[in-house]
């Protein structure tokens, strides 16, 4: 099969005049960039999110030693949430084009007989199976789940979290053994002879040059239409975008949601003025109040955006509402304000509870807001009140608040 140019592990099978160490090298150092800012932005992501602080906010349960980095998710910059994962997001569908590039690149090598010649042709070929699928598998969930159309079994949490430390656990590996032969490829500008190289090539279609701007063209064309998920100026370009385009209603209510009030099956029986009572509980005691009584509290305005996990996010909207430490106060937490528990009226679904770190109770611009962009909330952006978090993920910032328990958690 070694030598019969009708199997893929036949090197003559591979005809392309394209493969070489010079291409390969190329996309190789573009991607070397990019999966490590990758990584590190989507690090960041996942300690937004304080999974020590409470298990219903640790997606991932049982990574270790996985969480070693983790620290306390800081408040300021009130945009950090939303840069950080607007650039995993638009880096990750741009470089698209550049992986799959880079896998044709060395698709023969996947093929190559013997398995192994030797010890560190073991581990590279090992290091190359894991990087092939576990970018693949990577880049393909966190599409899926951008498009708000996931559909794979399981929690996307976990199954991204652990795919993405061994896509680059192998991608470390491939580097450290490639990247000095790669900077040679690339400084040299001579015809290098390898096993990339086809034996028997067809003829051109394209430079290999003309290759490379294809890819890099196809990327600046998924850039293009992405990037405008976190930008009003831009919006209107993010034509793959769920979130892109115009936004979703007019007036000061107008702006980005996921989830509506009937999605999470709430209505005016449970958000009415006779029916809703937010219930604060901590060191003295539980006590009830309605919306009026929440108004009757000082009020302190904040302007804040929304930023989701799928990558969009709003422009700062101004929210007008009381402010989290006051509540704390109001049950016993004078002073420096504990951690809280957030439970929604939503009865289903990811994130219908949620915990915030005492540093985000601190922030004087933490609310529970009551009015968006002087309006009051409207019933899908958590009327008749809702959390609103400088630097948050979206998802913690829990809409149709009926409970607040401050305490140590």
């Amino acid at each position: 099969m070694r030598d019969d140019p009708r199997f893929p592990t036949s090197p003559a099978f591979w005809r392309s005049p394209l493969r070489g160490p010079r291409l390969t090298s190329v996309l190789g150092l573009v991607l070397l960039g990019g999966v490590m800012v990758l990584f590190v932005t989507g690090l960041l992501s996942y300690a937004a999110y304080n999974p020590g602080l409470s298990p219903v906010n640790d997606k991932t349960p049982g990574k270790g030693i996985l969480g070693f980095y983790l620290f306390p998710w800081p408040t300021s910059p009130h945009w950090s949430y939303r840069v950080v994962q607007g650039v995993h997001v638009t880096l990750g569908i741009s470089l698209i084009p550049v992986l799959l590039g880079k896998l044709w690149s060395v698709v023969p090598k996947l093929f190559a007989l013997p398995p192994a010649r030797s010890v560190v042709h073991a581990l590279e070929r090992i290091s190359l199976l894991l990087l092939v699928g576990g970018g693949l598998f990577v880049f393909v969930t966190g599409v899926f789940n951008v498009q708000l159309n996931y559909v794979f079994p399981g929690s996307f949490y976990p199954l991204h979290f652990y795919g993405a430390w061994v896509f680059f656990a192998a991608f470390l590996a491939h580097a450290l053994l490639k990247t000095p032969a790669a900077l040679r490829n690339v400084r040299h500008l001579r015809e290098e002879r390898a096993d990339l190289v086809a034996p028997e090539p067809a003829p051109p279609t394209v430079s290999r040059r003309g290759a490379l701007w294809f890819v890099g063209g196809g990327s600046l064309l998924l850039f293009g239409t992405t990037v405008g998920r976190s930008s009003d100026v831009l919006r209107g370009t993010a034509l793959l975008a769920p979130h892109g385009g115009a936004e979703p209603g007019r007036g000061p209510n107008g702006f980005q949601i996921n989830k509506t009030a009937a999605y999470a099956g709430i209505g005016v029986a449970e958000t009415g003025e006779d029916a809703w009572r937010l219930v604060v509980t901590g060191r003295t005691g539980t006590v009830r109040l309605a919306r009026t009584d929440l108004l009757r509290l000082p009020l302190h305005s904040s302007a804040l955006p929304i930023a989701c996990v799928e990558g969009w996010s709003t422009s700062d909207q101004w929210w007008r509402g009381v402010r989290l430490r006051d509540l704390a106060a109001l049950v016993g937490h004078d002073g420096d304000p504990p951690d809280v528990f957030v439970e929604s009226l939503q009865r289903h679904g990811s994130f219908r509870r949620s915990a915030l770190r005492a540093n985000q109770v601190a922030d004087s611009r933490s609310l529970l807001a009551l009015y968006v962009n002087g309006e009051d909330l409207s019933p899908d952006h958590g009327f008749p009140a809702r959390v609103i978090v400088p630097a948050a993920p979206g998802v913690l910032n829990t809409k149709w608040v009926a409970r607040l328990t401050f305490g140590e958690l």
